[in-house]
Parts: C-alpha cells; sequence; structure tokens
C-alpha cells in the first residue's frame, strides 16, 4: 500500500508557494498517495504569526498545531526558530517557492531518494 499523507502549503493564491511560514493566512492542504497529490479543497486559514514586526511564540505555536496533522509545510521561507519547531511536532518544513504541482513533485522526488538510503 502506498504511503499517505498530508502537505500544508503557504499561498496567497493556491497556484504558487509563495508566502514566508509566519506572515502567511492560508495554507492550501493536499493529499498525498503515492506519487498523487490532490488538493483536498481544504485552505486552513490562520492568523499569521509575525504582525507588525512582532513574532508571537504562542501564535507559532497554535498555527503549527493546527497543521500537525500535515507530513510536510511547503513554504516560500520560514525562519530557524519556527523550522524546528514544526520538526518537534513531526512536521518537515521544505522552502521550495514554485507552482504548486511542481513543488509537491519535487518533494516527493526528493523523499523517495532519501528513504533509498535509509533502507537496508
Amino acid at each position: 500500500m502506498a504511503d499517505t499523507y498530508k502537505i500544508a502549503v503557504a499561498s496567497s493564491d493556491g497556484i504558487v508557494v509563495n508566502q514566508h511560514f509566519g506572515h502567511s493566512r492560508s495554507f492550501y492542504i493536499y493529499d498525498v498517495s503515492g506519487d498523487t497529490a490532490a488538493f483536498t479543497g481544504e485552505i486552513r486559514m490562520l492568523v499569521p504569526v509575525c504582525q507588525t514586526g512582532n513574532h508571537d511564540d504562542d501564535r507559532l505555536t497554535e498555527n503549527l498545531r493546527a497543521l500537525s496533522d500535515c507530513k510536510y509545510l511547503l513554504v516560500q521561507k520560514i525562519g530557524t526558530e519556527a523550522a524546528a519547531r514544526a520538526e518537534s511536532l513531526g512536521i518537515s518544513p521544505y522552502e521550495i517557492p514554485d507552482i504548486i504541482g511542481d513543488a509537491i513533485n519535487k518533494l516527493v522526488s526528493y523523499e523517495k531518494v532519501q528513504s533509498l538510503f535509509k533502507k537496508g
């Protein structure tokens, strides 16, 4: 059976991975099974972590918990603290600013190659 998981994508338009994690309001949720990714139709609207130049630690935790059912997080950029906190919740963040479908394909391909090194 193919591995299935969710990817949260930080995007302002649903077309391009174009949002910094801390500034993003909308996260498009994709289901991946094997080599196939499909938009679930779900857009999670969150209050941005960074507003008016201030970083809200509580909001960071809340937003990451709201995405905690996702295995991966695709963003244009993410700070080191936010990335570390995502990892601590089991979410692997990747900075892949690209067309969403292309970014997901890059991630899936990368993870396949990485899994080859873990076997054996």
